[in-house]
């Protein structure tokens, strides 16, 4: 026997347990190494980026939140019927496509580059409009790829994250968005608007400002209103638009106006216009003239502010789409005649919603394309109620808590012709009585 043979298989073993030793040991630190370049590695090639500080804490699109339920949810064969979005039931006028057209054809240049702020003869013309249907005489004009770039513009150009900008709910989802991605959750304030007409409350704002002249406090850097209001409807008054104006003038605030529904009026109301060194107001083609998807808007603002857009508009856009000018010329030369041609169709999808939900609370206003609606105090969680609405009565509507308002949902009415819109309203009315009778114990089946 050889005498060392008790050493050699102690040998042996010491080494195949220090084979599988080193196995494990190689595993976890395989493992550990893997979870550091996907989580937390900042030392190696493969290591996860983040996303800014200021887009993780911007709202998702309920829009998309919207398309996506309607996509499942016809991937299942159901039948849904959108009042959601904001859009209008009509194409641009002939004259609107018409010189689309033209444009192809005799303009060499169509596809280049055109001025930063917009070509001239729709600067012109818009001017013109101002004029004549706004009172607006002494304003700039720039023109955008729509009013949703017109006013992330006029974000960036007047305020910034040492400052907070008003918002008065419910308000427009894109606009808070707007100043989240672009300064932070933090630049954002919400004011308190009259409990009762849900009109923005100019009073509120003045005692606001006294306590933020504290030097603990941000300073207001701008004050938002919507006119008519999206999502609620709501037209704010001549008398209302001009004591903002007052305050926002005494205390070196801009006031930013979007008027993207100033055609859609009922019942008698006007839409009124301020104008000033500290008054930005917002326009828009997509509603009135159809051209949604031609992306074309418009600011008229004070000429000391025009540099400053201008950084602006040649970083993100560098000039609007000059095809889509030519379609906005187009339109003016078709005039408001042809949008008010169009109203009587969305009247009377209007009266139909408003007959469906009459066992509900509805928001009393005159203006936009939109119906805010209360629902019963027991139904919390809107976004549910959104979702049920969809699946079980084929019905797409926004939910209140996308505007700041819980317990609210909000209806589009002009986005389909009255025919197809009677269908909407009946389901809609259906759904109502089923909120109203059904068991209240019980949750809502999906």
């Amino acid at each position: 026997d050889n005498p060392r043979g008790p050493t050699l298989r102690i040998l042996g073993a010491a080494v195949a347990v220090g084979t599988i030793a080193w196995s494990v040991y190689r595993f976890v630190e395989a493992a550990k190494l893997k979870k550091e370049q996907k989580y937390c590695g900042d030392r190696i090639l493969g290591q996860r980026a983040h996303e800014s500080s200021r887009i993780r804490s911007t709202d998702s699109p309920c829009i998309v939140q919207m398309q996506v339920l309607q996509r499942d949810l016809g991937s299942d064969g159901k039948d849904i019927l959108k009042l959601s979005q904001g859009i209008v039931h009509w194409k641009p006028p002939p004259e609107a496509l018409e010189a689309a057209k033209r444009s192809l054809d005799e303009m060499s240049d169509i596809h280049g580059y055109g001025d930063d702020e917009g070509c001239l003869l729709l600067r012109e013309m818009i001017s013109t409009k101002l004029k004549n249907e706004n009172n607006i005489t002494n304003s700039q004009v720039m023109v955008t790829a729509g009013a949703n770039q017109a006013f992330t513009n006029v974000v960036l150009a007047t305020a910034d994250a040492q400052s907070s900008i008003i918002l008065w709910p419910p308000y427009y989802f894109n606009h808070k968005m707007a100043i989240q991605m672009t300064g932070g959750s933090s630049t954002l304030e919400l004011g308190q608007p009259d409990p009762h007409t849900l009109v923005p409350d100019p009073w509120w704002l003045e005692d606001r400002i006294k306590v933020k002249n504290n030097k603990t406090e941000k300073k207001i850097a701008a004050c938002v209103l919507c006119n008519p209001c999206n999502p609620t409807g709501v037209v704010i008054p001549g008398s209302i638009l001009k004591r903002f104006s007052d305050i926002c003038k005494k205390n070196g605030i801009w006031l930013i106006v979007d008027n993207t529904y100033e055609y859609f009026l009922y019942d008698g109301a006007r839409h009124e216009t301020v104008e000033g060194p500290h008054i930005i107001n917002i326009f828009s083609f997509s509603k009135a003239y159809g051209m949604m998807g031609w992306r074309l808007g418009y600011i008229a603002y004070p000429e000391s502010l025009g540099p400053s857009l201008l950084k602006v508009q040649d970083t993100i856009p560098i000039c609007p789409t000059q095809i889509s000018e030519h379609v906005g010329i187009g339109a003016l030369r078709a005039g408001r005649t042809f949008v008010e041609g169009k109203l009587e169709s969305i009247r009377a999808n209007r009266k139909m919603l408003l007959e469906a939900l009459k066992p509900l609370k509805v928001v009393e206003s005159k203006g936009a394309i939109y119906l805010f609606v209360k629902l019963p105090d027991q139904y919390v969680n809107d976004s549910k109620v959104v979702k049920w609405l969809a699946s079980k009565h084929g019905v797409l509507v926004i939910p209140g808590t996308s505007c700041g308002a819980p317990g609210y949902f909000r209806v589009s009415y002009a986005n389909m012709i009255p025919k197809h819109m009677e269908v909407a309203s009946k389901r809609l009315r259906s759904a109502v009585q089923d909120l109203l009778t059904r068991d209240r114990s019980k949750p809502l089946n999906m």
